[in-house]
């Protein structure tokens, strides 16, 4: 479900109208109504929109965090700090013209930083662990550590089977599913039907984002862990890989 439908279906599992909605929030109607259809666009932007979904999850029972991330997700990922600060541009006007004159101490001591910083940077890249790399090894040996060159040119191990993560979910009823892997990249996001049994597999961590925890039954690594959420909940969980058996 998309952030828009997962209101929607919150303030009418709440019993609750639009119009009681606005007078908890202090949001318009009209500006209600167009976020439960996603039509961002009465917002007024997108910092404005975010807090909009966040007021109107709060005040329905959700998570603000889940619902805000979902949105964010929906619309091109978290926005730059610096969309929020330009709100307050008159206010960071005034810090700035109350500093006057520079700290010059300040800013010798973080350049002092940054060089020492670079220096040691330096240092380490001069290792015969990082030149003693690819066709450079043979060219350029290491005269502190020779043999380091020899581990380079192995292929690299193979991941071991145990970091392995197996997630099947089955829907019982209609039910909406966001799942990434260890490094956020999306590996299924949309509405499974009921009846519907998928089965997905990924290294180290599978993070899942379930629309209606209580229409699906969940199986990690062979396990079944049943429904992980109530009817219409809004749920998160990260699953990670099963742990070894000693023997």
């Amino acid at each position: 479900m998309s952030t828009g439908v997962t209101l929607a279906a919150a303030r009418n599992a709440a019993g609750m109208t639009v119009a009681q909605l606005s007078g908890r929030t202090r949001i318009r109607e009209t500006v209600i109504y167009a976020i439960e259809r996603d039509d961002f666009s009465h917002c007024g932007g997108d910092f404005y929109a975010r807090g909009h979904v966040r007021n109107i999850a709060k005040t329905l029972g959700l998570d603000p965090g889940v619902i805000v991330h979902q949105y964010d997700e929906e619309h091109g990922g978290v926005p730059l700090p610096v969309r929020a600060a330009a709100v307050f541009q008159a206010e960071s006007t005034i810090k700035l013209r109350e500093r006057r004159s520079p700290n010059w101490s300040t800013a010798m001591a973080i350049a002092l930083a940054i060089v020492a910083v670079f220096g040691v940077t330096r240092v380490m890249s001069g290792s015969g662990e990082t030149i003693a790399t690819g066709n450079d090894a043979k060219a350029v040996p290491s005269p502190k550590s020779p043999v380091t060159a020899k581990p380079s040119t192995h292929p690299k191990a193979a991941k071991p089977a145990s970091d392995l993560v197996t997630l099947q979910v089955k829907a019982n009823r209609p039910s909406w599913v966001d799942i990434t892997d260890a490094k956020g990249k999306r590996v299924f996001r949309g509405t499974m039907p009921a009846g519907r049994t998928s089965t997905w597999k990924g290294h180290k961590e599978m993070r899942v984002t379930f629309g209606n925890a209580g229409g699906v039954d969940l199986w990690v690594n062979g396990r079944h862990l049943g429904p992980p959420g109530k009817s219409g909940q809004l749920v998160r969980r990260s699953f990670k890989p099963e742990a070894p058996r000693s023997r």
